[in-house]
């Protein structure tokens, strides 16, 4: 199922899901997904178009056949394509062409019948055990067990036997068969959508058990439910075919594509070609079903990976390679530049949205600039859809699919990664470059112990022996503080606290022995103990390995507990970047000012007031982002002078740089500024840390 959220921003944040999501959107979504991925692949267009035409040329048989299909032509038995007979005929004259497309809309009713009763009964007895509880589960099961034992060819050949050839009756029959194991297809899907939060909160609010099934959890299953039924309804041909092969189909002289079939193979050696005409029909039908099936089988859901596949990622390679070469003949020297080994050197990196037919992609990063020497932390600082995961996911290669690098340079010893083919990028993910996540279920696979895929890294990575990746497993383990590393080895993730799965996941990415660590908010969602811990382990690692980091916050505290070098990142671009010290003690942003400001930890003296400053209004939409100064709808210092592009100038502090025409006024007066607007009690919806809102909340309640 694909959650409602809120359109794409520059930064992967969590999406906030309604109590009862609207049902509209989450179809049309789906519906729109299903039929992107449906026409994309050339083999689905034929299938679709082949079946449409077969539909269409057999219910308008009467007003176009040359022959109705009991006529007999004495004088062209057996032949082959005449001008008379454009197919041939059979062994009794009649044209082969009007009997295969006479008999196609009750070949392909009759199989839909099939799916119809497969389909709707399997996916109800899987959404009503889902939703039901476990005594229910089990009767269901037992059941759909024992109906997946029956022998269904003797149950269909005894129907035949009490009632006659009723070939409705028997598809439906068969059906019913097919059921059981649809039910087994669906079971899973269903009990998973079944315990998402959105259906917790559906409950909360009151919904019935029906409706969360068919507002929540059917719409999940449409990918599912079509595969299988373009897969069920080729199913039904065949048996059909099959059927009236042995001559259990339709009654004489009544037209089938099986009994057609077993006509041609008792001429096979004196008419070879009359095997031919319906023989390819059946095959071209049951080939378009699958090639259907095929390609929306392909259509994610929602515990799809967000990474592109191999593909997508070629593309993005081709294509971004001459915008590249071009962008990096011209771009400037960030000051305080090194090209010194294991120095990280981004210059000019956009990155957007791929283009469509429509027009161009949406960019999403523009022209970010930076540096990270070995054994220094950067910090990218800003709210979300500020373009730092984005910023920090490109420098692995490992964007969203549909989202590329569209220009500049990533330097890492002497390679370009912002052109570096998927190839390329095995040779630096891990081992030179390595990622933690925000969350650390994503580094770790719930199906395996902890051990075990610890060691498979090492092994992979380093190429030991499985002995000695044991070793090395305990020894990493150790390093990031876990005492009973021997104990933990043994345990699957599910069975540790979050802390120990983060620290297990920081340990996952310290295998490889990267120079490069890519920390994407890693104590975001931990406690405030465990916050402290985990940067700690990282200081500690900076320190012992000289490895470096860029770290992803919107936290300030952990910037200065932490960072050496900071960019403060807004609506895309660095607004402000340069040595912590600086730019927290002396900011020149109006940005970082109001960052500063709404910081409870910066804000305790005694003199200052309770209530936090913070600005109007919120980060806009990439597609909305102005050609002007992006901050200038919510600055307060903004002037005639802020309505042009604004770029990158020295701060007057070192080697930082800020985005902001006024920064030496805002130097002498900012911390001015931020006393007087705490004074006035200016609070609005800007900062996302949960103390600054738990403060203003305590506030307002005294």
């Amino acid at each position: 199922m694909i959650p409602n959220v809120a359109p794409a921003s520059a930064d992967s944040a969590e999406p906030t899901t309604a109590a009862v999501p609207p049902r509209a959107p989450r179809q049309s979504s789906a519906k729109k997904f299903a039929g992107n991925k449906l026409f994309a692949s050339p083999a689905s267009v034929a299938g679709v178009a082949w079946l449409a035409a077969l539909v269409a040329a057999s219910l308008t048989a009467p007003l176009w056949l040359p022959y109705k299909t009991e006529d007999q032509d004495f004088t062209a038995v057996l032949s082959g394509p005449t001008a008379a007979h454009w197919l041939g005929t059979d062994e009794l004259g009649r044209d082969l062409l009007s009997r295969i497309f006479a008999s196609a809309a009750g070949t392909l009713g009759t199989s839909m019948i099939t799916v119809i009763v497969a389909v709707g009964l399997g996916t109800l007895l899987a959404m009503l055990a889902a939703a039901a509880g476990d005594r229910v589960e089990t009767v269901i099961s037992r059941v759909t067990e024992v109906t997946m034992s029956l022998p269904g060819t003797v149950i269909i050949l005894a129907v035949i036997g009490a009632v006659g050839t009723n070939i409705p009756l028997i598809m439906a029959i068969l059906g019913v068969l097919i059921s059981a194991g649809m039910y087994r297809v669906i079971l899973g899907q269903a009990k998973s959508l079944q315990s998402q939060l959105y259906v917790d909160a559906a409950k909360v609010d009151g919904v019935s058990t029906m409706g969360i099934s068919l507002r929540h959890v059917l719409p999940g299953l449409t990918n599912t439910i079509v595969v299988q039924s373009a897969l069920i309804f080729a199913v039904g041909m065949l048996i059909q075919a099959g059927l009236a092969f042995i001559g259990f189909g339709p009654p004489i002289p009544e037209p089938s594509w099986g009994g057609m079939i077993q006509g041609a193979s008792q001429n096979v050696y004196n008419a070879p070609w009359l095997m031919v005409p319906t023989g390819a029909v059946l095959a071209l039908t049951v080939l378009s079903a699958n090639a259907i099936g095929n390609a929306l089988g392909k259509a994610p859901n929602s515990t799809a990976s967000h990474l592109p596949s191999a593909a997508a990622r070629r593309r993005r390679t081709m294509s971004v390679k001459t915008a590249v070469a071009a962008i990096a003949a011209t771009a400037p020297t960030p000051a305080g530049s090194t090209a010194a080994k294991n120095t990280l050197s981004v210059r000019n990196l956009s990155v957007g949205v791929d283009s469509t037919g429509a027009g161009n992609g949406v960019r999403l990063v523009t022209d970010v600039s930076f540096d990270v020497e070995p054994g220094t932390v950067l910090g990218l600082v800003g709210e979300s859809g500020c373009g730092k995961t984005m910023t920090a996911l490109s420098l692995l290669g490992l964007l969203p699919s549909g989202v590329s690098v569209t220009g500049g340079q990533i330097l890492w010893n002497g390679r370009n990664l912002a052109a570096a083919t998927d190839k390329d990028m095995e040779s630096v993910r891990g081992r030179e470059v390595a990622l933690i996540s925000q969350e650390p279920m994503r580094a770790l696979d719930p199906m395996f112990t902890v051990g075990y895929q610890l060691t498979a890294a090492i092994r992979r990575l380093r190429g030991m022996g499985r002995a000695e990746a044991k070793a090395e497993a305990v020894g990493l383990l150790e390093k990031v503080g876990i005492v009973d590393a021997a104990r933990i080895l043994k345990t699957y993730p599910h069975q540790i606290s979050g802390g120990m799965a983060q620290r297990v996941a920081i340990a996952l990415a310290l295998s490889g022995r990267p120079r490069l660590l890519v920390a994407d908010e890693p104590t975001t969602a931990l406690d405030v103990t465990v916050q402290a811990e985990i940067l700690s382990l990282l200081r500690g690692l900076v320190k012992d390995t000289g490895m470096s980091v860029v770290m992803v916050t919107h936290d300030l505290g952990v910037v200065a507990d932490l960072c050496d070098q900071v960019a403060v990142m807004y609506a895309g671009e660095v607004v402000e970047n340069g040595r912590t010290d600086s730019i927290l003690e002396n900011p020149r942003h109006p940005y970082t000012l109001a960052l500063l400001a709404a910081d409870p930890h910066a804000n305790h003296a005694a003199d200052m007031p309770e209530r936090l400053a913070t600005i109007n209004g919120q980060v806009p939409q990439p597609k909305d982002w102005p050609s002007t100064c992006r901050f200038a709808a919510r600055c307060q210092f903004a002037g005639s002078a802020c309505v042009v592009p604004i770029p990158l100038l020295p701060s007057g502090t070192g080697d930082g740089l800020v985005r902001c025409v006024k920064a030496d006024e805002l130097a002498v007066e900012g911390l001015d500024w931020v006393a007087t607007e705490v004074a006035s009690h200016h609070v609005l919806n800007l900062v996302e840390t949960p103390a600054v809102a738990t403060r203003t909340v305590e506030k307002d309640h005294a």
